[in-house]
């Protein structure tokens, strides 16, 4: 959990052009915020004619979960989908590099008690969050009202790994690897707050088949495990952008009870029932383009077309 740090190779010329898009980003990111919403819209029009195989990702997921809804509404809810990405990506910056005072504006927090009490108590808290497009925007607003560590996959390039993690950091105690368990299991059992997300698809090795919008998915079991081996509550967490540029309203969900439960199973299939409930309320703002049910279990067809060589 070392701080990035600045390394001098960062300004070999093979990373300037990747300089140059982060000032540009910067720059962008110093207008007002209503605009910066549709400049994301256009963004977001920009991907969805060209991100052709993320596009059909998207309608994929949205036919497998959706298959009540008219042909019509689905493409609507398509479009939207990528308008809120778009959005994402500037959002992202804003996370990152907006002064706080100017951040603090968007945020409208519920249940701050349910974190406050658990510190107070002296015992962990797995903030279960979800992959909504908003989801930098949820850390980053969280991170200030309440001190928070945060999950992250660190990214191939490492200009702009070091980037995003001092971006995040702005706004968190820390950001912990993925794959550091036992970074994560300190940090709970000394009774702090961190950020996770369960509900990807992260393969079948670390996860069991149970149901997602009545769709067999690879869950991860960890939720249970860090759970019972941090000596942690486990709270939900949402985020949401509210409508003509009102911000962002977050919602710290009461601690699940008795949980861990009697099995994984059992506790898998009650986190996705609440990932579906959540995913409801706003599905536009949800992160459809991640292969959600690219792992199957054995026999069963695969859901996506194969990606093009």
């Amino acid at each position: 959990m070392d701080r990035p740090r600045f390394r001098a190779y960062f300004l070999h010329p093979r990373f300037w052009l990747l300089w140059l898009g982060l000032g540009l980003l910067w720059l962008i990111t110093q207008l007002p915020y209503a605009l910066l919403l549709k400049c994301g819209r256009g963004l977001g029009a920009l991907m969805y004619w060209g991100a052709r195989s993320r596009r059909q990702i998207a309608a994929r997921n949205l036919r497998l979960c959706f298959p009540e809804l008219p042909a019509v509404e689905r493409k609507r809810l398509l479009r939207e989908n990528f308008a809120s990405t778009g959005i994402a990506f500037f959002e992202m910056a804003i996370s990152w590099w907006w002064p706080e005072a100017r951040l603090r504006k968007l945020a409208q927090i519920e249940g701050l008690e349910h974190l406050q009490q658990a510190q107070a108590d002296g015992q962990g808290v797995i903030l279960m969050a979800l992959h909504f497009t908003t989801l930098e925007m949820g850390g980053g607003l969280l991170g200030l009202e309440h001190g928070l560590y945060g999950m992250y996959r660190a990214h191939k390039n490492p200009l702009f790994d070091y980037v995003q993690r001092r971006g995040r950091e702005q706004r968190l105690i820390s950001a912990i690897e993925r794959e550091d368990v036992r970074g994560m299991l300190k940090v709970l059992r000394a009774g702090a707050a961190i950020w996770y997300a369960p509900d990807q698809d992260y393969g079948a090795k670390q996860s069991i088949f149970v149901p997602f919008f009545g769709i067999s998915a690879a869950t991860v079991t960890a939720t249970s495990k860090f759970a019972r081996l941090g000596k942690a509550r486990v709270v939900p967490f949402t985020q949401e952008r509210l409508e003509a540029g009102a911000g962002y309203r977050l919602v710290i969900h009461p601690p699940l009870e008795a949980f861990p439960g009697e099995s994984e199973e059992a506790d898998c299939l009650r986190i996705n029932q609440w990932v579906e409930t959540a995913i409801r309320q706003c599905p536009e703002q949800y992160l459809w383009a991640h292969r959600r049910f690219k792992t199957r279990p054995s026999g069963e067809p695969k859901l996506y077309k194969k990606r093009p060589k």
